[in-house]
């Protein structure tokens, strides 16, 4: 079996560089490049990528070494529909590392047809440094690093107010165009790179926030025999994905124009604000994962896709969803209820393997902020706390209490917060802890004993999960609230 190469596969002609990609890594290749690619099958978007390595280690060389080709493998469920498919993608036609070559990176801006600037370099990417200056070759962090490729665009083509850049960052931060700008502009100040290049940067290139949704497992080295029997060449760089890719972009009818996705059959939504889709991806998604955990594992299951196939726990996950989390947020209904279908297709997935052990890190911190708004929002709209979401409040007490029937529970947390557990669960008054955990406003942000009847609720489900078990616990508390 002939390795993969473009000689060998017949693949020779490359698009010109119209996009810069920072980061090599899974997500990126298949999230931003299977896009790309679909643009160019699609539309004759004729996009090459140029990959940059973001830090010291990495793929450039792996990526070299195939011309930038790799096959992207896509599975998942739709409309309960078991679906494979799989792509070549071969839109990178350049790779970069700077820390071997810094000029090749720089000679980067001077692409003619360049015209995107992508990222993903991690949440931590978006970062200032003040230890970087303009001399370094390269800078640390990614934000200095495109300062100085900016810099030399506007110096190669003497401020060209049509050669500006659309920056697309898709690290998973909000508002993460707006962040990276803040820290660019502030080192153009402070490397006195000149007003002239600050004006550019700020009235001829254009930002652009984000929201990226697709779960990306990776090079599949467990199941590496079967996808290479499905290939007629060697690939050392497989990616396995999920079939689901939202991509939410903040931009009016310039970037609809630059970014043709509405020819393609991608999700990709350019709109004024992506807030609300951020929020519905928080608290739907997000937030059923995060509620399940505890209930889940307390009740027995061990997987995502064994908590909404159950009988039991998959209408309590299904209620929580579309009768309490739905109802607090201020979406079209039909759109709202699509995407609910969408993620729990996601989670039955039979391809991807999530393990609720796996998912329950920091599960206090999560579940502020991607279930208790809707908790609360709930209580603000009906004037009561709601059945469901309020009886996973109290698994997630009772499963930080760290054991259950004998066994250890996967709690995974900061030590102060374990040994603050161990410390509330000393008690064996169950309003007692309650009203202690819920007094604690550094994990929710306010002192929840003042919303109305939820200290009475998480006592009396906290007690009928000891006493009769998470199924006919909820049952009786159910009665009650």
């Amino acid at each position: 079996m002939k390795n993969l190469s473009r000689s060998n596969i017949g693949l020779e002609s490359k698009p010109p560089i119209k996009v810069v990609q920072f980061g090599e890594g899974n997500f990126l290749r298949a999230f931003v490049g299977y896009a790309i690619h679909e643009l160019n099958h699609k539309v004759d978007f004729n996009a090459g990528i140029a990959v940059v390595q973001p830090i010291d280690k990495g793929l450039v060389k792996m990526l070299e070494a195939q011309d930038g080709l790799y096959t992207l493998f896509m599975k998942g469920v739709k409309k309960g529909e078991e679906i494979q498919e799989v792509e070549l993608i071969s839109n990178i036609v350049k790779t970069v590392n700077p820390y071997i070559n810094f000029n090749d990176y720089l000679n980067l801006a001077k692409e003619e047809s360049l015209e995107f600037i992508i990222s993903n370099t991690t949440e931590a990417g978006i970062t200032y440094v003040s230890s970087d200056t303009p001399e370094m070759q390269p800078p640390n962090s990614f934000p200095a690093k495109l300062t100085l490729l900016l810099y030399e665009r506007f110096k190669y083509f003497n401020g060209d107010v049509t050669k500006g850049l659309t920056i697309i960052p898709c690290e998973l931060i909000n508002h993460n165009a707006e962040t990276l700008k803040k820290i660019i502009l502030k080192y153009i100040v402070e490397w006195n790179l000149g007003s002239a290049f600050k004006t550019w940067v700020l009235e001829h290139s254009s930002f652009h926030s984000t929201l990226v949704d697709r779960i990306v497992p990776g090079y599949p080295k467990d199941e590496i025999e079967i996808y290479n029997a499905q290939l007629h060449y060697k690939d050392n760089l497989i990616v396995a994905s999920e079939a689901f890719l939202l991509w939410v972009i903040e931009g009016g009818d310039d970037l609809k124009a630059k970014l043709p996705f509405n020819k393609t059959n991608l999700d990709v939504k350019i709109v004024d604000d992506m807030q609300p889709y951020r929020t519905r991806k928080v608290r739907i998604l997000n937030g059923a994962h995060t509620a399940m955990v505890p209930f889940s594992l307390l009740y027995g299951n061990k997987t995502v896709k064994e908590s909404v196939d159950n009988k039991f726990t998959g209408d309590f996950i299904n209620k929580a969803v579309y009768n309490e989390i739905s109802e607090t947020l201020e979406m079209e209904k039909d759109e709202l209820n699509n995407f609910i279908d969408e993620v729990f297709d996601r989670f039955r997935n039979p391809f991807i393997i999530h393990n609720l052990s796996t998912i329950a890190l920091n599960s206090i911190s999560k579940f502020k902020v991607r279930v208790l708004p809707s908790l609360l929002d709930y209580v603000d709209i009906y004037k009561k706390v709601p059945t469901n979401l309020t009886f996973a409040f109290a698994c997630l007490v009772r499963f930080y209490k760290g054991t259950w029937k004998g066994n250890a529970l996967p709690v995974q947390d900061s030590p102060d917060i374990v040994s603050a557990f161990y410390k509330f669960w000393e008690s064996n008054d169950y309003e007692q802890i309650a009203k202690n955990v819920l007094s604690v406003s550094d994990y929710w942000g306010e002192d929840l004993n003042r919303v109305k009847d939820l200290p009475e609720a998480i006592a009396l489900a906290l007690k009928e999960i000891d006493a009769n078990g998470v199924e006919i616990g909820f049952t009786n508390y159910s009665k009650k609230f």
